[in-house]
Protein backbone atom coordinates (compact mmCIF):
# COMPACT_ATOMS: atom_id res chain seq x y z
CA UNK A 1 0.00 0.00 0.00
CA UNK A 2 2.37 2.07 -0.76
CA UNK A 3 2.79 4.99 -4.22
CA UNK A 4 5.23 6.19 -6.49
CA UNK A 5 7.08 8.21 -3.71
CA UNK A 6 6.36 6.19 -0.41
CA UNK A 7 7.56 2.63 -0.04
CA UNK A 8 5.35 0.58 1.25
CA UNK A 9 4.61 -0.67 4.67
CA UNK A 10 3.94 -2.98 7.39
CA UNK A 11 1.99 -0.92 9.35
CA UNK A 12 -0.26 2.08 9.05
CA UNK A 13 -1.05 4.14 12.29
CA UNK A 14 -3.00 7.20 12.54
CA UNK A 15 -6.36 9.18 13.42
CA UNK A 16 -8.86 9.78 10.78
CA UNK A 17 -12.99 10.03 10.27
CA UNK A 18 -14.70 6.75 9.52
CA UNK A 19 -13.81 6.50 6.05
CA UNK A 20 -10.30 6.13 7.35
CA UNK A 21 -11.29 3.37 9.91
CA UNK A 22 -13.24 1.62 7.20
CA UNK A 23 -10.13 1.86 4.87
CA UNK A 24 -8.16 0.75 7.37
CA UNK A 25 -10.33 -2.14 8.03
CA UNK A 26 -9.92 -3.42 4.67
CA UNK A 27 -5.94 -4.27 4.82
CA UNK A 28 -5.95 -5.10 8.41
CA UNK A 29 -3.83 -8.23 8.10
CA UNK A 30 -2.05 -7.30 4.69
CA UNK A 31 -0.45 -4.95 7.45
CA UNK A 32 -1.06 -4.07 10.81
CA UNK A 33 -3.19 -1.09 11.89
CA UNK A 34 -2.97 0.64 15.69
CA UNK A 35 -6.80 0.08 16.20
CA UNK A 36 -10.13 0.69 15.42
CA UNK A 37 -11.58 3.95 15.42
CA UNK A 38 -15.16 5.47 16.03
CA UNK A 39 -16.62 8.80 16.99
CA UNK A 40 -14.92 10.77 19.78
CA UNK A 41 -16.24 10.50 23.34
CA UNK A 42 -15.85 12.39 26.32
CA UNK A 43 -16.51 11.12 30.19
CA UNK A 44 -16.02 13.66 32.91
CA UNK A 45 -16.69 12.69 36.26
CA UNK A 46 -17.59 15.44 38.81
CA UNK A 47 -18.05 16.30 42.55
CA UNK A 48 -19.50 19.58 44.17
CA UNK A 49 -15.97 21.30 43.71
CA UNK A 50 -15.91 21.33 39.90
CA UNK A 51 -16.40 24.28 37.88
CA UNK A 52 -19.42 23.70 35.69
CA UNK A 53 -18.09 26.63 33.09
CA UNK A 54 -14.91 24.39 32.30
CA UNK A 55 -17.00 21.23 32.32
CA UNK A 56 -19.10 22.45 29.56
CA UNK A 57 -16.39 24.32 28.08
CA UNK A 58 -14.70 20.49 27.46
CA UNK A 59 -17.91 18.77 26.47
CA UNK A 60 -18.55 21.57 23.84
CA UNK A 61 -15.05 21.02 22.59
CA UNK A 62 -15.56 17.29 22.16
CA UNK A 63 -19.03 17.70 20.34
CA UNK A 64 -17.23 20.53 17.58
CA UNK A 65 -15.50 16.93 16.37
CA UNK A 66 -18.92 15.65 15.12
CA UNK A 67 -22.36 14.93 15.36
CA UNK A 68 -21.87 11.75 16.44
CA UNK A 69 -19.55 12.11 19.36
CA UNK A 70 -20.43 10.93 22.77
CA UNK A 71 -20.34 13.85 25.77
CA UNK A 72 -20.99 12.86 29.02
CA UNK A 73 -21.04 13.81 32.61
CA UNK A 74 -21.18 11.61 35.97
CA UNK A 75 -21.82 14.07 38.86
CA UNK A 76 -22.62 13.54 42.47
CA UNK A 77 -24.18 16.68 42.34
CA UNK A 78 -27.31 18.06 40.72
CA UNK A 79 -26.44 21.72 40.90
CA UNK A 80 -23.09 21.17 39.60
CA UNK A 81 -25.24 19.01 36.87
CA UNK A 82 -28.01 21.97 36.05
CA UNK A 83 -25.29 25.03 36.12
CA UNK A 84 -23.65 22.92 33.34
CA UNK A 85 -26.25 22.54 31.33
CA UNK A 86 -26.64 26.71 32.04
CA UNK A 87 -22.97 27.33 30.81
CA UNK A 88 -23.35 25.02 27.80
CA UNK A 89 -26.60 26.93 26.51
CA UNK A 90 -24.58 30.45 27.15
CA UNK A 91 -20.78 29.38 25.41
CA UNK A 92 -22.77 27.87 22.47
CA UNK A 93 -23.88 31.34 21.42
CA UNK A 94 -20.13 32.16 20.68
CA UNK A 95 -19.08 29.20 18.79
CA UNK A 96 -18.29 28.93 14.98
CA UNK A 97 -19.10 25.34 15.74
CA UNK A 98 -22.48 24.99 18.03
CA UNK A 99 -24.36 23.59 15.33
CA UNK A 100 -22.36 20.38 15.49
CA UNK A 101 -21.08 20.71 19.16
CA UNK A 102 -24.90 21.14 20.16
CA UNK A 103 -26.26 18.08 17.61
CA UNK A 104 -23.60 15.79 19.36
CA UNK A 105 -25.11 16.65 23.32
CA UNK A 106 -28.55 16.26 21.59
CA UNK A 107 -28.18 12.65 20.02
CA UNK A 108 -25.56 11.79 22.36
CA UNK A 109 -25.11 13.73 25.33
CA UNK A 110 -25.81 11.99 28.56
CA UNK A 111 -25.92 14.29 31.96
CA UNK A 112 -26.50 12.22 34.81
CA UNK A 113 -26.72 12.50 39.03
CA UNK A 114 -25.36 9.35 40.53
CA UNK A 115 -25.35 8.37 44.24
CA UNK A 116 -21.63 7.90 44.48
CA UNK A 117 -18.07 8.36 42.81
CA UNK A 118 -18.25 4.13 42.84
CA UNK A 119 -21.01 4.19 40.77
CA UNK A 120 -19.60 6.88 38.05
CA UNK A 121 -16.47 4.70 38.01
CA UNK A 122 -18.15 1.38 37.63
CA UNK A 123 -19.93 3.32 34.35
CA UNK A 124 -17.03 4.66 33.25
CA UNK A 125 -15.45 1.27 33.55
CA UNK A 126 -18.13 -0.26 31.55
CA UNK A 127 -18.11 2.09 28.83
CA UNK A 128 -14.04 2.65 28.41
CA UNK A 129 -14.24 6.24 27.22
CA UNK A 130 -11.92 7.58 24.91
CA UNK A 131 -11.35 10.57 27.09
CA UNK A 132 -11.81 10.59 30.30
CA UNK A 133 -11.74 14.13 33.22
CA UNK A 134 -12.06 13.39 36.56
CA UNK A 135 -12.72 16.59 38.78
CA UNK A 136 -13.19 15.89 42.02
CA UNK A 137 -11.50 16.74 45.25
CA UNK A 138 -9.07 13.89 45.18
CA UNK A 139 -8.81 12.97 40.98
CA UNK A 140 -5.63 10.76 42.22
CA UNK A 141 -8.01 8.53 43.91
CA UNK A 142 -10.16 8.22 41.47
CA UNK A 143 -7.67 7.59 38.64
CA UNK A 144 -6.66 4.08 40.36
CA UNK A 145 -9.84 2.22 40.58
CA UNK A 146 -9.84 3.29 36.86
CA UNK A 147 -9.45 0.30 34.30
CA UNK A 148 -10.85 1.10 31.22
CA UNK A 149 -10.08 4.28 28.97
CA UNK A 150 -8.30 5.87 26.74
CA UNK A 151 -6.28 8.42 28.30
CA UNK A 152 -7.89 10.38 31.21
CA UNK A 153 -7.19 14.24 32.88
CA UNK A 154 -7.20 15.21 36.61
CA UNK A 155 -8.34 17.94 38.04
CA UNK A 156 -9.93 21.29 37.01
CA UNK A 157 -6.98 22.63 35.17
CA UNK A 158 -6.67 20.03 32.74
CA UNK A 159 -8.67 20.23 29.89
CA UNK A 160 -9.05 17.47 27.29
CA UNK A 161 -7.65 20.05 24.63
CA UNK A 162 -3.93 19.92 26.87
CA UNK A 163 -3.65 16.39 26.09
CA UNK A 164 -5.16 17.24 21.95
CA UNK A 165 -2.35 19.79 21.83
CA UNK A 166 0.54 20.27 24.29
CA UNK A 167 1.20 18.05 27.18
CA UNK A 168 2.69 15.04 24.77
CA UNK A 169 -0.08 12.50 25.70
CA UNK A 170 -0.87 10.35 21.95
CA UNK A 171 -4.04 11.34 20.29
CA UNK A 172 -4.83 8.56 18.47
CA UNK A 173 -7.14 6.68 21.55
CA UNK A 174 -9.20 3.69 21.35
CA UNK A 175 -12.71 4.72 21.24
CA UNK A 176 -16.17 2.34 21.09
CA UNK A 177 -15.16 0.43 24.05
CA UNK A 178 -11.67 0.05 22.60
CA UNK A 179 -9.99 0.50 25.63
CA UNK A 180 -10.94 -2.39 27.18
CA UNK A 181 -8.70 -4.09 25.08
CA UNK A 182 -6.41 -1.46 23.45
CA UNK A 183 -3.86 1.25 24.68
CA UNK A 184 -3.26 4.70 23.17
CA UNK A 185 -0.37 4.47 20.54
CA UNK A 186 2.75 4.41 21.89
CA UNK A 187 6.31 4.00 20.37
CA UNK A 188 6.33 0.62 20.81
CA UNK A 189 3.66 0.36 18.21
CA UNK A 190 6.41 1.31 15.56
CA UNK A 191 8.26 -1.88 16.64
CA UNK A 192 8.72 -5.47 16.65
CA UNK A 193 10.76 -8.14 19.03
CA UNK A 194 11.25 -11.73 18.64
CA UNK A 195 12.14 -14.00 20.69
CA UNK A 196 15.37 -16.05 21.60
CA UNK A 197 15.85 -19.15 23.49
CA UNK A 198 18.99 -21.34 24.13
CA UNK A 199 19.25 -24.48 26.13
CA UNK A 200 22.06 -26.46 27.74
CA UNK A 201 21.72 -30.07 27.93
CA UNK A 202 21.51 -29.93 31.32
CA UNK A 203 18.79 -26.87 30.96
CA UNK A 204 16.90 -28.76 28.95
CA UNK A 205 17.32 -31.98 30.75
CA UNK A 206 15.63 -29.90 33.68
CA UNK A 207 12.36 -29.57 31.83
CA UNK A 208 12.31 -32.69 29.87
CA UNK A 209 9.76 -33.82 32.05
CA UNK A 210 7.81 -30.62 31.11
CA UNK A 211 7.89 -31.00 27.57
CA UNK A 212 6.75 -34.39 27.19
CA UNK A 213 3.83 -34.38 29.63
CA UNK A 214 2.32 -31.70 28.03
CA UNK A 215 3.03 -33.67 24.56
CA UNK A 216 1.25 -36.12 25.66
CA UNK A 217 -1.43 -34.41 26.48
CA UNK A 218 -2.14 -32.85 23.61
CA UNK A 219 -1.04 -35.95 21.71
CA UNK A 220 1.58 -35.08 19.90
CA UNK A 221 4.23 -37.53 19.79
CA UNK A 222 6.62 -35.99 17.56
CA UNK A 223 6.94 -32.91 19.87
CA UNK A 224 7.71 -35.71 22.92
CA UNK A 225 10.27 -37.48 20.19
CA UNK A 226 12.15 -34.01 19.27
CA UNK A 227 13.30 -33.74 23.56
CA UNK A 228 13.27 -37.67 24.44
CA UNK A 229 15.61 -38.63 21.07
CA UNK A 230 18.32 -36.28 22.52
CA UNK A 231 18.79 -38.45 25.36
CA UNK A 232 18.68 -41.72 24.28
CA UNK A 233 22.54 -41.68 23.27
Amino acid sequence: YGTKTIPKVYKIFGAGNSFVTAAKMLVFGEVAIDMPAGPSEIFIIADETANPSYIAADLLADGEHGEDSACVLLTTSRQIAEETVKEITKQLRSLSTANRAQEAIKRYGLFAVVQSLDDAIAFTNSYAPEHLEIITKNPEKIVSQIQNAGSVFLGNWTTKSAGDYATGANHVLPTGGMAKMYPPLGVDAYGKWMQVQKCTREGLKNIKKTIETLAEAEQLPAHKNATSIRFNN
